[in-house]
């Protein structure tokens, strides 16, 4: 069990919350920027990260308090100064890195959908579809760095109105410590890119074989009791909760602001849906835990999904 005397989380304070919102172009920075303003922050769109220090020296004479700045990599190089500039403002501020992202081939579908030039593509003589991809390459290269120290969020397959509401879960995480997702996801559609913990759990018995329980999901009552009645089940779900509170204080101590914890069966509807369920509730009832600034979010990302929408 985890030892609450292992974590000494120490919660610091910040004059202002920054939002840095970042990653590939076509994955959603828009929306997300969006999500930010409706909760009332102030919100800036395509900073050059040449500005951003002096932005947010305005903004504290301004007396503001959180603020949401949108980056990306149009103007290449510059984008490498950022972490530099980042570690400058930490010392005085809660500065937060989301960064979207999605697969080549999502992007290469929107981009076409939308009829938009990847900003990377301006000075390329090759053919679009040689020039989009390579672009997209380019800006992967470039904000590696970034992506690494930040907590990501997949939209391959993920509906603007879910990417809203996953945001809107983020904001309402008020700690300073560290913030962990509980995902469900199907194989089928590929790995959560974001996820930190990945535990497989196709090897258990899969309702979806159950003629009356295909239709239904993790959430559903007669799938639970399905499969709560299963030992392996239940043994799949303590070795979960046992390895998660195990590793808890060394990622705390690692100084994480999020660990994203991926559970996956075939299809991401019954097994993983449920055991994310179970897994959530029990760290929810740990309050000791919310005293030591950890927080916990759920998502089941098929669930919340519909598969090519353009965001």
């Amino acid at each position: 069990m985890l030892k609450t005397t292992q974590l000494n989380f120490k919660a610091a304070y910040f004059n202002m919350q920054i939002n840095l919102i970042t990653g590939i172009s076509g994955s959603g920075k828009s929306v997300a920027l969006k999500a930010f303003e409706d909760a009332g922050y102030d919100c800036v769109d395509n900073l050059p990260v040449p500005l951003l220090e002096s932005l947010i020296s305005t903004l504290e004479n301004e007396k503001s308090e959180r603020v949401a700045v949108a980056i990306d990599a149009r103007r290449g190089q510059s984008i490498s100064e950022l972490p530099l500039i980042l570690e400058n403002l930490r010392r005085n501020h809660e500065v937060k890195i989301l960064f979207l992202n999605a697969d080549t081939n999502t992007l290469i579908a929107r981009f076409s959908e939308t009829r938009r030039r990847h900003p990377l593509s301006v000075n390329t003589e090759k053919t679009q579809s040689a020039t989009l991809t390579e672009a997209i390459d380019a800006e992967r290269s470039l904000l590696e760095p970034l992506r690494s120290q930040a907590h990501g969020i997949d939209t391959s397959n993920l509906p603007a109105h879910a990417l809203r509401l996953w945001i809107q879960d983020l904001l309402k995480d008020k700690s300073v410590g560290l913030s962990v997702i509980f995902e469900s996801f199907g194989f089928k559609n590929g790995l959560p890119s974001e996820a930190d913990l990945v535990f497989d759990v196709r090897c258990l018995p899969n309702p979806h074989y159950e003629k009356d329980l295909r239709p239904l999901s993790g959430k559903d009552k007669l799938v639970q009791e399905f499969l709560e009645k299963i030992p392996e089940v239940v043994s799949m779900e303590k070795d979960i909760i046992q390895f998660t509170e195990k590793w808890l204080p060394h990622y705390i101590a690692d100084g994480r602001s999020y660990l994203t914890v991926a559970v996956g069966c075939t299809g991401g509807q019954h097994r993983s849906v449920y055991l994310v369920k179970r897994i959530s509730e029990h760290f929810y009832a740990r309050k000791e835990l919310a005293d030591l600034q950890i927080s916990f979010l759920t998502r089941h990302r098929e669930l919340d999904s519909i598969p090519a929408i353009a965001i």
